[in-house]
């Protein structure tokens, strides 16, 4: 379905909250950095429902049985205003039920939601943090020693993690060790300030963005080392994230504005789509159709075509759109 511009904004803006539809089901969830969440109709475009979150959120994530929805308050640049909370959003209620603080842990980033947790990056405290969304505690937490850790994710059997860190040019792989939360942790060098990164769907391989040098770097998951390199032509890559076939990586460059899609086997360059301004979250539909991406600085999300590689349409969810989630069909 061909996505309209006009009906689009139209349905985005003029929607008071006391007319808000249901949670549409599939639904994508797009999180503004003004500070909202915003539940999206995919097969339309029109949002049905907008959230408050805590300050300046930047990833959200959701509970694998799609009830729920998990923000990261990474806070403002303010002296003093580094974010320390999570929102817990009741996606049929539309309503932030919980803020947890995580106090002393600061500027909550990177999100991944697996066996009913939710695990989150905190780049002030150089570490990982697990929040058990039932007892309402985190219920541990894994130093990386490493500066500025960003994104996390999660093997599909959850015996690995994996962390970006910007700060110290590198990315972690945590594998457990005897007991459930015992890890031991291999530092791979990569290029600098890597930021977005993707497992390959075999997880044989990782594939880290390098925004500050504008390659990619790939990772042998079994040997934990780098074994190739190759330059993408980025000025600030932001995120990479594989199509579920594995065929296509897509890259979104805030510099430039492209989104950059590459062959997802040999890195070979498909084709390079200007999106507007501040390029950021990429989420890709489970069946590989389409991609959301984000342009924060232009306040849309375009909506392309992966098929055709053509972009189909633009959401106005908000003031600042990043990160983004999907709930599957119920």
């Amino acid at each position: 379905m061909r996505l309209h511009r006009t009906i689009i904004l139209a349905v985005a803006f003029a929607a008071a909250p006391a007319l808000w539809a249901a949670t549409p089901s599939p639904a994508l969830l797009v999180l503004n950095k003004e500070g909202s969440l915003a539940i999206v109709n995919p097969a339309t475009g029109a949002v049905t429902g907008r959230v408050p979150t805590g300050e300046d959120p930047h990833e959200v994530a959701a509970s694998t049985d799609g009830k729920f929805a998990f923000t990261s308050n990474y806070g403002s640049a303010r002296p003093g205003s580094e974010g320390h909370t999570i929102s817990v959003i009741d996606l049929a209620a539309q309503k932030e039920i919980h803020r947890f603080d995580l106090t002393p842990l600061r500027r909550p980033h990177g999100l991944y939601f697996t066996d009913g947790k939710l695990y989150f990056t905190v780049e002030a405290n150089k570490a990982i943090g697990r929040y058990d969304p039932i007892k309402n505690k985190v219920d541990w937490v894994l130093g990386t020693g490493q500066n500025t850790t960003h994104m996390v994710h999660l093997s599909k059997d959850g015996s690995m993690i994996f962390t970006a860190n910007i700060g110290s040019n590198s990315i972690s792989i945590f594998e457990r060790t005897s007991g459930r939360d015992q890890w031991n942790q291999v530092v791979v060098p990569v290029g600098k300030n890597p930021e977005g990164f993707d497992v390959t769907p075999d997880e044989k391989q990782l594939w880290a963005a390098d925004g500050g040098d504008g390659h990619v770097s790939v990772i042998d998951l079994a040997s934990k080392k780098v074994t190739r390199t190759f330059d993408i032509h980025t000025k600030r890559s932001n995120r990479l994230k594989f199509t579920p076939d594995g065929n296509l990586a897509l890259v979104s460059d805030l510099g430039t504005g492209d989104l950059v899609i590459l062959d997802g086997h040999t890195g070979a360059e498909r084709k390079r789509i200007n999106l507007g301004r501040s390029i950021a979250g990429i989420l890709i539909t489970p069946d590989g159709s389409r991609a959301y991406v984000a342009a924060t600085s232009d306040n849309n999300v375009a909506v392309v075509n992966l098929k055709t590689l053509t972009v189909e349409g633009k959401l106005h969810t908000g003031q600042g759109p990043d990160g983004m989630a999907w709930i599957a069909a119920r």
